[in-house]
Order: C-alpha cells, then sequence, then structure tokens
C-alpha cells in the first residue's frame, strides 16, 4: 500500500482554476508533447476518451514504464492533492489540525486546503485518514460541495436513477443528486449502479474531473453510455454470461480471523478461492479474482456484502452477494493479553479500539486495522468497560458468498 501511495501521489496532474462561479483555465491548448496514449488504456476502454482528452492538455500525466494504471485506488490524501492542483479557491473556513496528518506529510498542505476551500472534511476527533481509499461516494460529494453544485428538484426524484440508491449514504444524498443533475456521474459498467462505497479508481476520478470541466464550459461532451443522464445508445453486451442467482461463491482471506467492535462496518477485500466455471469447463471466474465489499456487524452478528468483482485483467463487474450472518463472539476482558486474541487477525477500528481500551495496551500495530475511522479518535468510547464483546470472522469459512442477483459476466 506505501509504494502504491506513493507512485500515485502525483501521477494525475490537473491545471484548471475555479474562482467564485467562474472558472478561469491554467492550461494551454493541447501540447505537441503531451503523452496521450498508454500502454494500460487499449482503444476501446471506457474511460479512454477522458483521459486521453485530459492528457492532450497536460492535464494529468502517466508514468514513465508508459502506463496509467487506471485500475489503482485513490486514497484520501491523493485526492486531496489531485484538488489542490485542479481548483483555486480562496478559503471559506479556518484551519483544523488533523491529529493523523503531521506537519512533515508529503500531502499536509494540499489536505489543509481541501479543507479550508470547503472540498474535504475530517472525520470525529479531528482525524483525517490520509491513507484510508477514497469511495466513490466522497469524490462526487467533494466536488459537489467545493464547486458549489446544487440540485433543481428533489435529491430522491433524481436519486432514482439509481438502482443502488439505497447503498448513498445519508449525509451525501444532497451532493451526489446535485452532482447527478450536473452530469458529473460516470458508472462504469452499468449506468444504473453507482457504486456509492466502492473505492474511487484513477481512471473514475478523471471521468469525474473531466465532466466538471465539461459542465464549466471547458471542454466538449463526451459521447459516452456510462455518463448519467446523457442521451446515448446502451453498450453492446457481447457473449454475456448470466449466473443465476443462489449460486455461491467460494473465498478466502489473508487473515484467519477480523473482529468487530459494535456498530462497525469496515471497507474489506476477499479473493475468490476456486476457479468457477461452467458445464463445458469454461472459467467464468478465475481463482484469485477480487471481490470487493464490506463486512459490517448487523442485528444478530456480521455479514460481508460484496459490491464488485475486480479481474485480474482490472475488469469489474457489479455483484450483489452476501455471507450467511456470522453469530461467532469473542469476549474481551480487562488485563488479557492480547497476543494470542489479535495471532493472523485482522481488526475493525472500533474493536482495535475497544481492546485497547479495556486491556490497557496501546501497542496495537495499526497495518492489522481495517478501514474506519482512527482507532485513537475510538478508544474514549471504550475507557473504563472491564470487558468488550466482540464479533468475530473466520473470512476463509464463514464469508462463502450467495448470489442474491443474477450475475453478468
Amino acid at each position: 500500500m506505501t509504494n502504491q501511495t506513493r507512485r500515485s501521489s502525483t501521477a494525475l496532474l490537473v491545471a484548471v482554476s475555479f474562482i467564485g462561479s467562474s472558472a478561469i483555465p491554467l492550461f494551454s491548448a493541447t501540447s505537441a508533447f503531451a503523452q496521450t496514449t498508454f500502454n494500460d488504456v487499449p482503444t476501446g476502454y471506457w474511460a479512454q476518451t477522458f483521459i486521453q482528452e485530459l492528457a492532450s492538455r497536460d492535464i494529468i500525466k502517466g508514468f514513465p514504464d508508459g502506463g496509467f494504471r487506471p485500475n489503482d485506488p485513490v486514497t484520501r490524501a491523493q485526492f486531496a492533492a489531485m484538488l489542490n492542483k485542479a481548483v483555486k479557491k480562496s478559503p471559506i473556513r479556518g484551519g483544523v489540525t488533523f491529529v493523523d496528518v503531521a506537519s512533515s506529510y508529503w500531502a499536509a498542505s494540499a489536505i489543509q486546503t481541501s479543507y479550508t476551500t470547503g472540498f474535504m472534511s475530517g472525520y470525529p476527533g479531528n482525524v483525517f485518514e490520509p491513507t484510508q481509499n477514497i469511495p466513490r461516494v466522497q469524490v462526487l460529494v467533494s466536488l459537489a460541495n467545493g464547486l458549489n453544485y446544487s440540485a433543481s428538484q428533489a435529491p430522491e426524484t433524481i436519486l432514482q436513477t439509481y438502482a443502488d440508491a439505497s447503498g448513498i449514504p445519508n449525509y451525501a444524498r444532497n451532493s451526489v443528486a446535485a452532482a447527478t443533475e450536473n452530469r458529473l456521474v460516470v458508472n462504469y459498467p452499468n449506468v444504473q449502479f453507482l457504486n456509492p462505497n466502492q473505492t474511487a479508481t484513477r481512471a473514475e476520478v478523471a471521468a469525474f474531473i473531466y465532466q466538471s470541466l465539461v459542465r464549466s464550459g471547458q471542454a466538449n461532451a463526451i459521447a459516452s453510455p456510462y455518463i448519467v443522464g446523457q442521451t446515448t445508445t446502451t453498450p453492446p453486451v457481447q457473449n454475456q454470461v448470466r449466473i443465476p442467482a443462489g449460486n455461491t461463491i467460494a473465498v478466502q482471506y489473508a487473515k484467519d480471523k477480523i473482529l468487530l467492535g459494535p456498530d462497525e462496518k469496515v471497507p474489506l477485500v476477499l479473493n475468490v478461492s476456486q476457479n468457477i466455471a461452467n458445464s463445458q469447463g469454461t472459467i467464468l471466474i478465475p481463482a484469485g479474482t477480487q471481490v470487493v465489499g464490506e463486512l459490517r456487524t448487523v442485528s444478530g452478528g456480521a455479514q460481508f456484502f460484496a459490491s464488485e468483482l475486480v479481474f485480474a485483467n482490472g475488469q469489474r463487474k457489479t455483484i450483489n452477494a452476501t455471507s450467511k450472518v456470522v453469530t461467532t463472539t469473542e469476549k474481551v476482558d480487562k488485563g488479557v493479553s492480547v497476543g494470542g486474541l489479535l495471532q493472523n487477525a485482522a481488526l475493525g477500528a472500533a474493536a482495535a479500539a475497544a481492546i485497547s481500551a479495556v486491556t490497557g495496551d496501546r501497542a496495537i500495530a495499526t497495518e492489522e486495522v481495517l478501514g474506519g475511522a482512527g482507532v485513537g479518535a475510538l478508544i474514549g468510547l471504550f475507557l473504563g468497560r472491564n470487558s468488550v464483546t466482540l464479533a468475530s470472522v473466520n473470512p476463509n469459512t464463514d464469508l462463502a458468498l450467495t448470489l442474491n442477483a443474477d450475475l453478468l459476466l
């Protein structure tokens, strides 16, 4: 993760200035020396035109190996850096000291600017989570709020366009509706699925940024079938395979155990553990394919909700599947040694905070903590307790997925 963060942090270079309601372009006409093709963005790739158009203006750049790495995730710090390159806006509020952003951190200045200009905010306890992968919904909220977009009709009416609108967090619904009405939203592979909580990729962020240029009159509209609200023909589907609802997918994870605290949900990426083939032996989903989703504490236990398959070639497919509800729990008592409890385990931030508060052990390895609010900000919720009960999941046996809807490949 560290290397990926480092190599992606400066690769998307944006040069547009927004001042008030006026947009002042800071880039020149197409450069004869700009790299506009990339060895990992083939002809016909869904975001090719977005990437190529921005590259032709020297707004985005690739890597020395000739690639763009369109499917690399974008962290909150990286997105703040992109915003800092993309827009120039006067501060609308004072600065804040984020407890997890040192003054020497590479993106500290960009993070502070993204906050003071109203594009980004932190989590409770002045936590920013700079290395956390940023979900698509946060990117859209940031752009809509920072650029002062608003919806002209009821947000719930606009959001009906999405088949998965129920997954849009309450705090984001007005902003996502505004972004939708202003045609910032680009949904691949299915325009009707926003996948709001899915990590944004470099290609997706490029598409969102390009659409903001279109909205401000600085770029010509692209006739892509994946832009929400744009009237185009439906993209053709060739040799589509359907795996019916009710089928199961076996999965695996690098850790033997995942612990969750009360009312916790964490992003989680599993891997398909064995090839899934049709009756003719054709492999439809290879072993090792990533399953992106969220592990949540629910009534009665914990459950994994899958939202997307990511194949080795970067192709993504929306999936609607869940695991069973896992009812196993572990009780952590005051003063107990955490060595055995944490052996080959991953923790949600709330679980880590609960263990730390109850046992008095403040040295829980942060690399074992899954996404969410910072551990330090949550410890106070559990101080004074003599014990805490955590949801305990064995991902390699408990999280086999059942398709809730047909899977189209």
